[in-house]
């Protein structure tokens, strides 16, 4: 058992300085997950909502960087410590010092420092989440420190007993570093361009599943009468049992798409979700190129309109993907209902993210605005062209 004294390159020493490591890994880990997750508290973190003067000096994405940058490179020297004889603990404490000096609770304060008024709640949650993978993994590779004053046996180097080996937590300790480093690169408004263009990405798959469907719905009533006309004769031409006959008619039938005389008019429901569908993924594309990649220099003064817009339009964006999935589903179970329902939902809120951003971040109209009026004009009344 480690004494409180031991010398750090000792074994005892060793034994404890991991301890304190891993120690102090556990007190940040709830604080940054809380953060990313959107659930921080007085409990767990000092608000965010309110910037100190402190915390405006510091820039959150740069601490973030140069933490992780350290982290990786630290990760590194201890990965290659303990696989490589001669085993010196006190090598692999003069890291661990080094860790718990520095970096580990400098990228918890980039956190901290990221203050939502300033960075936005995107930034600060998406940091958060990035920030904590790094603690995460870290610890994991900390706790795998041999303690018994030899290095590494070669499985759990390699992990070929079934988990995961030294080197390949090292590597996922990078691939946790990176995403901290890329980060500072891209900026905030580079992070918001990108989270932007995979929720259109998802609309356009949507988009993509709800036209292949229509279209076989289409080849399907094509090759109805064919394929009646085949079972038909199947059933003369054999002798099915009752069973093998009632399952030839219901392979037949089963097939979900909108019926041929479409009492419900399903058809056009369809044709003009589609269309405002298709606009929605222009809007996106338009808030990207005219809104986020013209995005004033951030993070912002506390108290910023600019960064109370972007949090108040963000979560309609974000979940926008989510909603026409569901209206999706609906047309696939052919419910007239539930199709009226989500498609006055997804358009309600494309509607509210396009006025939103309707004017400039200086508050002007400009290009985007008069597409922008057009676009809500459409969507009203999907009969119209977008102009």
């Amino acid at each position: 058992m480690a004494t409180a004294n031991a010398p750090a390159g000792s074994s005892d020493g060793l034994t404890k300085l991991v301890q304190t490591t891993s120690a102090l890994i556990s007190q940040f880990e709830p604080v940054l997950h809380a953060a990313a997750t959107d659930k921080t508290s007085s409990a767990t973190t000092p608000p965010s909502s309110s910037s100190t003067p402190q915390s405006q000096t510091i820039d959150a994405l740069s601490l973030a960087h140069d933490s992780a940058s350290l982290i990786r490179a630290h990760s590194t020297k201890i990965s290659l410590l303990i696989i490589n004889e001669p085993f010196t603990p006190s090598a692999i404490a003069k890291v661990l010092k080094e860790l718990v000096a520095g970096p580990i609770p400098g990228i918890a304060s980039a956190v901290q420092a990221c203050d939502i008024d300033r960075y936005t709640t995107v930034a600060r949650q998406d940091l958060a989440w990035r920030c904590y993978r790094v603690l995460k993994e870290l610890k994991t590779l900390v706790e795998a420190i041999p303690l018994n004053g030899k290095v590494l046996p070669a499985e759990k180097k390699n992990g070929i007993s079934g988990g995961m080996g030294s080197m390949t937590v090292t590597g996922v300790i990078w691939a946790a570093c990176d995403d901290v480093i890329l980060l500072k690169k891209l900026g905030i408004a580079g992070l918001l361009v990108k989270k932007v263009e995979q929720y259109r990405d998802t609309l356009k798959d949507v988009l993509d599943e709800l036209k292949e469907w229509k279209e076989e719905g289409e080849e399907a009533e094509d090759e109805e009468e064919d394929e009646v006309e085949y079972v038909a004769h199947q059933l003369d031409a054999t002798s099915l049992s009752v069973q093998e006959t009632q399952d030839a008619l219901d392979d037949l039938m089963n097939t979900r798409h909108i019926p041929r005389d479409d009492p419900d008019k399903l058809g056009e429901r369809l044709d003009s979700c589609l269309k405002r569908l298709r606009l929605t993924t222009l809007l996106y594309s338009a808030v990207i190129k005219r809104r986020l990649k013209t995005l004033p220099s951030l993070p912002a003064e506390p108290g910023s309109p600019i960064v109370r817009r972007l949090d108040e339009v963000f979560p309609i964006l974000r979940g926008l993907p989510n909603r026409f999935n569901e209206l999706a589903c609906a047309f696939y179970e052919l419910e007239p209902g539930p199709i009226d329902d989500a498609m006055d939902a997804c358009f309600f809120d494309a509607f509210a993210a396009s006025e939103m951003l309707m004017k400039s971040w200086a508050g002007q109209k400009d290009e985007f605005t008069e597409w922008a009026e057009k676009y809500q004009v459409s969507i009203k009344k999907p009969e119209e062209t977008e102009g």
